[in-house]
């Protein structure tokens, strides 16, 4: 109770600040260049466009709370999550140009009396209290054809008010995933649909058992070589110690593998000890293999035998040693008498030789928390957004944290909320990073920015959705430079979604397509004096 106090009371001076700067005129003034308070308010940005703490005073909590809503009233009695795989009907949303994800906000001016009847029946419903479907809709690219996606969002509703006019605001916000199962509209005109949640899959972590556990080599006293041996203390990957057991035997293991395996597995241990025990011209005959394979354990007998005393005075394990091996063969070579070619081996190195079927390096690339390391890490570069920890140890909420903020179309957004699995789902993002850096028209193709003129102006990211007056949802990314735009009408700073700054209307120079706005400081001292708001619908994929 006390923590939902001490965020009330930080809101309501946070709204008294805005208040305070809707009262101020609106002063939108071409800066000089020896003015020490304002040339350095873009110049002086980090490589990646977030900003540095000298050169920006804007702050961003104002934006994400989208105070130019009103006043709105929290709801209470909210239901946290549905089951995976709960059918059930909801009331639905189509709104073009946008693609809601699990945990992102969505703001809604609701006008249309349909609509409003949906919210209402979304307050009382008992099922899925205070819930609404989000679909995507879109044009078809053929006939204009208005098309509806097949995977939407749930999205609670958190607040709302009421307007004089009949109208609402809410505010709404992403929660989990479904599957549109059929939709229709009821007798009293409300947008309907069956839909089933999606059972999220948890992080994948690489098995403890992809890295099988090798064992100690048996003592060379006992004139025997393990081929494979028995696991002790040391693992690999993910892998956990445990005791020596039988199925890590030799014996077990061995009898495990096909004729085929087994002889590619005495083929590598040969390589790994030195012994020449199958010759590459072999014949493929299984049985002629099964007693060269006896022979060579009678050679390898024979040589524990032979050279038994080298260790005899000793009476350590080999495991953490350095053993000098020679001609293993049992026969020395023609000319050399007894003489041998020693060298060195490491037997430490065989014992971290892995019994999985494929190297560490394919297995993190499944690994949930090893991607998301590697996404987060890209993010930082791109955006500069300084605390993401949390998110690392969570991949689930990372990957829709950066699928609802990365600067792409919609359709590529919409093709991330489809994607089934975590892994997966990081793995196309860090994609989209490593190759998406030019921000198009999505209708002449020109170049409009680069992904680096990102800049966060709020604290939920540098992409967000906002709602105009008229219902209309727009998902903007925030830049702090753009090109071939050009300016329509004059600034004004009613209902700005940004507090102190007035927006102007900008279009695309080549197609005359509308692409977002130029938001401009009311005050000199705000920083960034400039940036644009650029919409995600109009971005090419």
């Amino acid at each position: 109770m006390e923590e939902d106090n001490r965020i009330l009371e930080a809101e309501r001076h946070q709204i008294e600040q805005i208040r305070q700067l809707d009262f101020e005129e609106l002063q939108v003034e071409e800066v000089d260049d020896d003015d020490d308070d304002d040339d350095d308010s873009l110049d002086d940005r980090d490589a990646f466009g977030a900003g540095t703490s000298d050169d920006f005073t804007f702050n961003t909590c104002l934006a994400s709370l989208h105070t130019y809503l009103g006043e709105v009233e929290d709801t209470h009695h909210r239901l946290a999550f549905l089951d995976g795989g709960a059918i059930l009907n909801l009331p639905l949303f189509y709104l073009e140009g946008v693609v809601l994800l699990p945990e992102a906000t969505l703001p809604l001016r609701v006008i249309q009396p349909n609509f409003i009847s949906a919210v209402e029946r979304a307050l009382v419903q008992v099922d899925a209290p205070y819930t609404v479907g989000v679909v995507r809709a879109y044009r078809d690219s053929d006939n204009r054809r208005l098309r509806f996606a097949n995977v939407g969002t749930t999205a609670e509703i958190r607040q709302y008010r009421r307007l004089e006019n009949g109208s609402l605001n809410i505010v709404t916000r992403g929660q989990q995933r479904f599957r549109l199962k059929r939709r229709w509209i009821d007798v009293e005109g409300v947008p309907c649909g069956e839909v089933q949640i999606i059972q999220e899959d948890m992080p994948l972590r690489t098995p403890k058992d992809a890295f099988g556990k090798l064992a100690p080599l048996r003592n060379l006293r006992s004139h025997k070589f393990s081929a494979v041996p028995p696991a002790t203390s040391s693992s690999v990957g993910y892998g956990h110690s445990d005791n020596d057991s039988e199925g890590n035997s030799e014996e077990s293991f061995e009898t495990a593998l096909s004729l085929a395996e087994r002889r590619i597995h005495q083929s590598a241990l040969n390589s790994c000890y030195g012994y020449d025990m199958m010759d590459e011209s072999m014949s493929s005959d299984d049985d002629k293999f099964m007693s060269q394979l006896e022979e060579m354990r009678s050679r390898r007998s024979h040589l524990s035998e032979t050279e038994g005393s080298l260790y005899s005075d000793t009476g350590k394990n080999v495991d953490n040693t350095t053993l000098e091996i020679g001609n293993t063969s049992g026969l020395a070579k023609k000319g050399e008498g007894s003489k041998r070619c020693w060298k060195k081996i490491d037997l430490n190195q065989f014992r971290r030789v892995p019994r999985a079927f494929w190297p560490h390096w394919v297995y993190s690339m499944h690994d949930s928390y090893c991607l998301a390391e590697r996404a987060t890490d890209m993010w930082k570069q791109i955006v500069g957004v300084p605390s993401m920890d949390g998110l690392v140890r969570k991949p689930d909420l990372l990957s829709f944290y950066i699928a609802s903020k990365i600067p792409v179309s919609e359709e590529i957004r919409q093709e991330l909320l489809e994607i089934d699995g975590i892994s997966y789902r990081l793995r196309r993002e860090i994609d989209l990073l490593e190759t998406v850096d030019l921000v198009q028209c999505k209708t002449c193709k020109i170049v409009i920015a680069r992904r680096s003129d990102m800049l966060v102006m709020s604290s939920e990211g540098p992409l967000g959705a906002y709602v105009n007056p008229h219902g209309y949802v727009h998902e903007i990314m925030t830049l702090q430079k753009a090109n071939g735009l050009a300016l329509i009408g004059r600034a004004t700073a009613e209902y700005s979604w940004f507090p102190g700054y007035a927006w102007t209307v900008a279009e695309c120079v080549s197609c005359e397509t509308q692409m977002g706005w130029l938001f401009t400081a009311t005050k000199k001292k705000l920083k960034p004096q400039s940036f644009w708001g650029i919409r995600s619908s109009q971005v090419a994929g």
